[in-house]
């Protein structure tokens, strides 16, 4: 039995006996459950928490923090029981029941190097797999589950980057310290510059109510844009710099970042011959007095990709099931989405979101989503004397091209599907609900419920049901 890396969060100050219980706690529990089969972890993006008017009398109140730790640990067990299946390809979800755990520890490190700078670097320890090894739903149910398994922890340091603040007026916001944010304050108006390796969901198509498998819903195409076909490596990670632009109602961010060398591979482009440009604006408004956001996307994406029609052309000639490897050459791919955040009342908000990606080339580094809508709601405990508990209720339709069905029913294997044939093909309809539970002020317990209609977009296959409970340390 081994015991497991917790990430550990330590401030540069007095650390008081009751801090260092907690932590003891922290470490006992993680290594309670590192012995369990796990899998490699999907990227939990890291957004910048939004910043805290104050006035000027508060602001010099505000301690500036110079650097920090933060840590964090996740384990998820997924369950999913039998469903009806008539075939199964290389790629699909198992029908027979199964179940799968995932754990990962992060440690978040960072300082600041000058004024307006911090640089962090995340190691992590990651083990296992996923749910049918991350195969068989383009919406895959477990944000805590990537591409890459392995049975033995392995080490690798996710993020590593440089962020620089240029403040331009306006009035002063108090930061709280957060994972990979360092406290102290800002202005409303300013200029953020990011370059390194992270993730593209770090800074676009983040949410308030659904963007973290950690902190709020499990699947990816609520989680993120389902048609979001952005930039990484298998863990979801990549090298680039962004730059957004922070004025009174509104922010524009653009950002270049590198592809994988192959479409869902390990490793990155040695060269950026192959990237993809992100590019979105972000409108924030009041209705009724609550806040909101509605934030609209572009992407664009030059690589070596295969179409679905010359694979399915020269699997003809040759007689073999089609695979877009054998047609690559450098094209490009696009698309668009919006994503929209409200809150309704201090408790209670919503959110949605809805993409379209071009669908007559093959999935790059996300999943194979060319059209995808989704949306729910987030309500905290408060009502019931629970503030920190939180519930939410959210569904999803995703749907790949018709150039893409072609290609799936003639036998061909996207990045996570396949079932080798696709002779009632129907949009994938997914419905998710969760309720976390504070449990400590480092700790929360999370159940989780997800009901999977016609996956990867096959009528003969499912309805699939998938349980899961999870638990998060973070401090």
């Amino acid at each position: 039995m081994h015991a497991s890396l917790v990430g550990v969060r330590m401030r540069f100050r007095f650390v008081t006996h009751s801090r260092f219980q907690a932590l003891s706690a922290l470490a006992t529990i993680g290594s309670l459950y590192w012995p369990v089969m796990c899998a490699a972890q999907m990227v939990a993006p890291t957004p910048q928490s939004p910043g805290i008017p104050i006035t000027p009398g508060e602001a010099t109140q505000v301690q500036q923090e110079n650097w920090a730790v933060h840590g964090q640990s996740t384990v998820t067990w997924m369950l999913q029981p039998a469903f009806r299946a008539p075939y199964s390809g290389a790629q699909s979800l198992s029908p027979a029941a199964n179940g799968r755990e995932t754990i990962d520890a992060t440690l978040y490190a960072g300082f600041r190097p000058w004024p307006g700078a911090e640089i962090w670097i995340n190691p992590e320890v990651d083990q296992g797999f996923g749910l049918s090894d991350t195969f068989g739903v383009a919406g895959y149910p477990s944000g805590e589950a990537y591409k890459i398994g392995k049975a033995t922890p392995y080490f690798l340091v996710q993020r590593g980057f440089l962020r620089q603040t240029i403040n331009l007026g306006g009035g002063t916001e108090k930061i709280d310290p957060d994972l990979n944010q360092l406290g102290g304050t800002q202005t409303a108006n300013r200029l953020v510059f990011t370059i390194g390796k992270y993730s593209v969901v770090d800074i676009f198509d983040t949410n308030k109510y659904a963007h973290d498998p950690r902190n709020d819903f499990l699947n990816w195409s609520i989680i993120d844009l389902g048609s979001f076909d952005y930039a990484a490596n298998a863990w979801g990670y990549t090298y680039g710099g962004a730059i957004e632009w922070y004025q009174d109602w509104w922010t524009v961010r653009t950002g270049v970042f590198d592809l994988s060398a192959q479409p869902n591979s390990k490793g990155l482009a040695t060269n950026f011959a192959q990237g993809q440009f992100a590019a979105e604006l972000e409108e924030r408004h009041w209705l009724r007095d609550q806040p909101g956001k509605l934030k609209f996307l572009y992407w664009l994406t030059r690589g070596y990709l295969g179409t679905y029609l010359d694979a399915i052309a020269l699997g003809e000639a040759i007689g073999e099931p089609p695979a877009t490897a054998g047609v690559r050459s450098l094209r490009t791919k696009d698309g668009v989405g919006l994503n929209l955040e409200q809150q309704i009342v201090p408790d209670l908000g919503v959110f949605a979101r809805a993409g379209v990606s071009q669908g007559t080339v093959e999935e790059v580094d996300f999943t194979e989503i060319n059209q995808s809508i989704s949306g729910g709601v987030s309500l905290t405990g408060s009502r019931w004397g629970r503030p920190d508990d939180t519930v939410g209720l959210a569904g999803a339709v995703n749907r790949i091209s018709h150039q893409g069905k072609l290609y799936l029913a003639a036998g061909g294997l996207g990045g996570i599907i396949g079932d080798g044939q696709l002779p009632n093909a129907g949009p994938e309809q997914i419905l998710e609900t969760y309720y976390r539970v504070a449990v400590l002020s480092l700790a929360h317990v999370a159940f989780d419920y997800q009901f999977i209609n016609n996956p990867a977009y096959n009528r003969d296959r499912g309805p699939v049901s998938v349980f899961t409970l999870q638990l998060h340390l973070q401090y």
